[in-house]
């Protein structure tokens, strides 16, 4: 080969840069670079391809969760109202309730008793025809929208067994408060002894697995004989329901954190407490997190039960003193009322998620 003769690099150079394929090599390194190479400059390149699967890219859907109440409401409106009920009847309730006196009333349920006792003796309402209607729930087993509605008005003007509204919602959070947070205070460095010690773990592990499986309602009478019937029985029956949860919590999140990242704290030269801190902790902490979301609707659950202990206030207890006058609209109230308390905190809880823990679902 002459020295003036191109080489073959400088032949396919001059041929426009030409692989052996055709190609030219601009187009061979994007290839191997991959896609993002050909993408234009300035386009935003973060954006993830895959989202199936990826927990961090789940967070919700406002406008489903509107569709699902909607739709809820809806099939529960259609099946606790009354349909087909002749206009004569509705003429009679009003008249009825223009002659009462602001202490009484003639709800819709008295309105079908007259109707249904109309069929036995219809002489007894003349003038009006015979009655008849479709309703697919009764209102002796499951109230109205409308009538709910009128319940927990009237819950909220009048409030119920010499005490306010507010005061019960309080009564309820107070006690609730007070026993997850000891629940929390006992049982979260239970459970980090548990899961960083083999000896506390032998001390704890009988205890914790012996009681956990036993439900706080089962302990109602112990629990009266040993702290009475005040406002420690209530507090430590929710404490019970929490802390075990908790425990369990805290004890698994610190046997999912990766051992590696310990390995490389202390290759480092970090300390225990400072592996304790900087990298047990956080990654312990959504484990931790997500225990208190569980233990929040346990005490919910569990908070009627204590306030069946002698009290004198609160949901749970309007709950049981409702029911002994089979008042459901009452009842079905102060169960909303729990329902959105709960569903309020499980909300601060998720808020607080993304506030101290960011990086979950995010490797």
């Amino acid at each position: 080969m002459s020295s003036k003769e191109p080489r073959p690099h400088e032949q396919r150079a001059a041929a426009g840069d030409k692989s052996g394929d055709g190609k030219p090599a601009a187009s061979r390194i994007a290839l191997i670079r991959g896609p993002m190479s050909l993408r234009k400059p300035g386009k935003d390149t973060s954006a993830k391809t895959v989202t199936f699967g990826d927990a961090s890219e789940v967070s919700g859907a406002i406008a489903w969760t509107i569709v699902s109440l909607i739709v809820v409401l809806l099939v529960w409106f259609v099946a606790t109202n009354v349909w087909g009920l002749p206009s004569e009847w509705s003429d009679y309730a009003v008249d009825v309730r223009a002659g009462l006196s602001a202490d009484e009333s003639y709800a819709q349920r008295d309105l079908l008793r007259d109707c249904e006792a109309s069929q036995a003796n219809p002489d007894d309402y003349p003038g009006l025809p015979a009655c008849s209607y479709t309703q697919w729930l009764s209102e002796r087993v499951m109230p109205g929208p409308f009538q709910l509605w009128g319940a927990m008005w009237g819950f909220a003007r009048d409030g119920y067994s010499n005490f306010t509204l507010w005061e019960h919602l309080w009564d309820s959070f107070s006690r609730l408060i007070k026993g997850l947070f000891w629940g929390v205070v006992i049982g979260v460095p239970i459970g980090l002894a548990m899961g960083l010690s083999n000896r506390w773990r032998g001390i704890f592990d009988p205890i914790v697995e012996l009681l956990r499986p036993i439900p706080p309602l089962a302990l109602i009478p112990l629990f009266i004989v040993w702290f009475g019937i005040g406002e420690e029985g209530k507090v430590n029956l929710l404490l019970f329901a929490a802390v075990w949860i908790m425990v369990i919590a805290a004890r698994s999140g610190v046997l999912a954190v990766n051992v590696s990242k310990v390995h490389a704290a202390y290759s480092l030269g970090a300390s225990k407490a400072q592996v304790l801190r900087h990298v047990i902790l956080p990654n312990a902490l959504p484990e931790i997190l997500t225990g208190v979301r569980v233990a929040i609707g346990v005490c919910w659950g569990t908070l009627v039960a204590a306030e069946l202990l002698g009290a004198s206030s609160g949901l749970g207890f309007t709950i049981f003193k409702a029911r002994q006058f089979f008042l459901l609209d009452l009842m079905l109230s102060s169960v909303i009322l729990i329902s959105i308390l709960g569903v309020s905190m499980d909300i601060i809880m998720r808020m607080a998620e993304k506030r101290l823990i960011p990086w979950r679902g995010r490797g």
